[in-house]
């Protein structure tokens, strides 16, 4: 699929209205992931280069572990990997906690299988990753597709290390269109981002950052280096668990797993996510959870956390201290 500039407003309303998600990348080392301890004091006794753990079908799994006190685990989203976190991971380390991030399988710095691209698989190694590490009292945030995969973890393997959940322009409950699910998007929308990530994902994740960010609504301060960042990150992870994860975080349904959490949640949208539109998500998610928390950013967009990363740290500070 290729765009130019006056393709900028269907590419906001339709190619671009599924693919959404977070973040970041690490460098490729090979160091191993340190003998886990407690939650809180396991901090000192690890490094600060990225780490590796190797699931049970021998894929390996990149994660970066800092500081140490309550453990705030942030899942990405769609291409992206966990170095999207950055301003969330300096801060809150700052702030006296321990935060992880990590790569998903076909993302970032993890290992490209070509078969497991699964949101099942997704949350099994999520599972692995919190039991090799011993993580309690967890603070789960999960951003668009990551949104998904906490959800689906609380689905498969319960809620008894998790404190309190974040879901961040998540997908849950359904992002298709149904008969059922009206406010979804249409699947040849799914279909666009397919054809783009298949053909030339290259200027297709450079022309998805405008709406994933909203750069192209009226007033908007583009940042270049965030639109760079973005393409940098899609383009390190592999083309196919790239490709087989469009599939998971627009035709999964999570309603499920929604109802599965039983621990505090915040549920964080901006009501200007042209990349996961609020009714079919945040708006029904805070519905089937319950006592969920329903905080709206007022033409906030779908990267929201990065383009304004005080207010959602201050929002997300708040309600783990609360």
């Amino acid at each position: 699929m290729s765009f130019n500039e006056s393709d900028q407003a269907s590419l906001s309303r339709r190619v671009a209205l599924a693919a959404g998600a977070a973040l970041a990348t690490a460098p490729l080392l090979t160091s191993t992931p340190a003998t886990a301890k407690s939650s809180a004091d396991h901090g000192a006794q690890r490094s600060s280069t990225p780490a590796f753990i190797t699931t049970k079908d021998g894929t390996k799994i990149a994660y970066k572990d800092w500081g140490k006190g309550q453990p705030i685990l942030f899942s990405h989203g769609w291409p992206l990997a966990g170095d999207a976190w950055d301003a969330q991971m300096l801060f809150f380390g700052q702030k006296g906690f321990r935060v992880i991030a990590h790569d998903r399988r076909g993302h970032g710095s993890s290992d490209q299988p070509w078969d497991g691209n699964t949101m099942d698989q997704y949350a099994d190694d999520l599972a692995e990753l919190i039991e090799k590490l011993d993580l309690t009292d967890l603070v789960l945030v999960g951003h668009s597709t990551g949104g998904g995969e906490v959800a689906h973890y609380i689905g498969r393997h319960g809620s008894k290390r998790v404190a309190k959940v974040v879901l961040v322009g998540a997908v849950p409950p359904l992002m298709l269109k149904t008969e059922a699910n009206p406010e979804g998007t249409p699947l040849q929308v799914f279909d666009d981002i397919r054809k783009g990530t298949a053909t030339n994902r290259a200027q297709f994740f450079k022309d998805l950052t405008i709406p994933f960010y909203g750069f192209n609504r009226p007033g908007a301060k583009v940042s270049e280096g965030l639109r760079e960042q973005f393409w940098r990150l899609g383009m390190q992870g592999g083309i196919k668990g790239e490709y087989d994860c469009i599939h998971e975080f627009s035709e999964v349904d999570y309603t499920a797993d929604l109802k599965k959490i039983d621990k505090p949640t915040l549920v964080i949208h901006g009501d200007d996510d042209q990349i996961v539109p609020i009714a079919a998500s945040a708006a029904k998610t805070a519905k089937i959870v319950k006592d969920a928390q329903l905080k709206i950013y007022k033409g906030g967009a779908h990267g929201l956390a990065q383009v304004d990363p005080d207010t959602f740290n201050a929002d997300l500070l708040a309600f783990i201290r609360r």
